[in-house]
């Protein structure tokens, strides 16, 4: 079988491109004799970042290259099913539909249906963007098969763009091999290198600044845990402080409790996951939630939200709290800091969590819809 991995523009979407590389990867794997061929759109590598931040007239450009000219290429491919691994680019379901070729697509979330302040906050013009961003996202609705990566994003899916359940597949995300626990010498290392003594409780969290992320909350909870004398710190990677956060890091006098990481290769994330003691993710909203896994792969506890799709990934391997509840939050950490045993359980039941997301796994229920829409296709045809 010849498959198209229908991708983003390079660098385009960080979380995008760590679902493609794993279910390609994964692909590879379990059906060597498969010719998977990844497409994206022919930008030039280096007008990637200017296309994005640049001029209306770069903008009509990046809109031309992305909604006209990618879907002309596209539909030139001699292959036997596509698939379109991000549901923001589901206009090209429309276009691929008219190849008689089936078409997969991997919907995420619908955040921005669902919230869509989260959308307005980072579009340069959301009054052009976001009718435009909902019109390609309900060209997955043309899709042969839509597989969502939790059952949350699955039901909202169902509800919001009214398609029936018997269309959507659950397939999870997965965790690479890299992110494992590193020696206690590795981790005391690199806490020396931020003065983070042995006794200090280090808090982590990974990702951006979106509302929906809550951070303000755990900037709240890092106050309350000073204020009770315990000895803390937050390490904090992903996109830079917005100005918001700032104010209340700043006016709290927080800053000597926090270290902003920046945005970390691999390597160096492996080393900020083992080196916290607590991964805390009190997401609103979230798709899957893949710092979870990563975290527990680690073997570093989570405390993380008992909403949207985060209990399905942590199941009992993590401590689910309501997220706007800053005491119960506090309450958490500090139970994991004075209950050793509770603190390995936590461990224990992560590492065993986390190997059962795998990309081979992932693969094959992928393969399995393949197979299914294709025969399918050949039938009607």
């Amino acid at each position: 079988m010849r498959v198209a991995i229908v991708r983003r523009a390079p660098r385009a979407s960080f979380s995008m491109d760590v679902y493609a590389d794993g279910l390609v990867s994964g692909l590879k794997a379990i059906r060597p004799d498969w010719e998977i061929i990844e497409l994206t759109p022919n930008i030039p590598q280096n007008q990637t970042r200017t296309l994005q931040f640049s001029s209306l007239l770069n903008g009509l450009n990046k809109y031309h290259q992305r909604y006209w000219q990618y879907p002309q290429d596209l539909k030139k491919q001699k292959v036997d099913i596509f698939h379109v691994i991000d549901h923001s680019d589901g206009h090209l379901c429309r276009w691929l539909k008219k190849t008689g070729k089936p078409v997969v697509v991997t919907c995420h979330d619908l955040i921005n249906f669902v919230q869509p302040e989260n959308g307005h906050n980072r579009a340069l013009i959301p009054a052009i963007s976001m009718p435009v961003w909902k019109f390609s996202v309900e060209g997955i609705c043309e899709a042969d098969r839509i597989i969502t990566v939790s059952e949350h994003t699955a039901k909202d899916v169902e509800t919001i763009l009214d398609i029936k359940f018997q269309k959507l597949t659950v397939v999870p995300n997965a965790v690479e091999g890299i992110f494992r626990p590193i020696s206690q010498v590795e981790i005391d290392d690199f806490r020396t290198q931020y003065n983070i003594s042995p006794e200090t409780v280090c808090i982590l969290n990974v990702g951006s600044n979106h509302p929906r992320k809550n951070v303000l909350t755990i900037l709240k909870v890092l106050e309350k845990l000073i204020e009770k004398g315990l000895p803390v710190h937050f390490f904090k990677t992903g996109e830079q402080w917005t100005q918001e956060l700032k104010t209340f890091i700043d006016d709290r006098n927080l800053n000597q409790n926090i270290t902003y990481l920046g945005k970390p290769d691999k390597d160096t994330l492996v080393k900020i996951y083992n080196s916290a003691d607590i991964l805390l993710a009190p997401s609103l909203y979230e798709g899957f939630g893949m710092t979870i896994l990563e975290a527990m792969s680690c073997g570093t506890p989570a405390i993380a939200s008992n909403v949207s799709s985060l209990p399905e990934v942590a199941g009992d391997a993590a401590i689910l709290v309501d997220p706007l509840n800053i005491q119960q939050i506090v309450e958490a950490v500090c139970r994991l800091h004075e209950e050793p045993e509770l603190r390995q359980s936590l461990i224990d039941k992560g590492l065993a969590r986390a190997k059962k997301f795998t990309w081979e796994k992932t693969a094959e229920q992928v393969t399995e819809i393949y197979a299914n829409v294709v025969n399918k296709t050949i039938v009607e045809t």
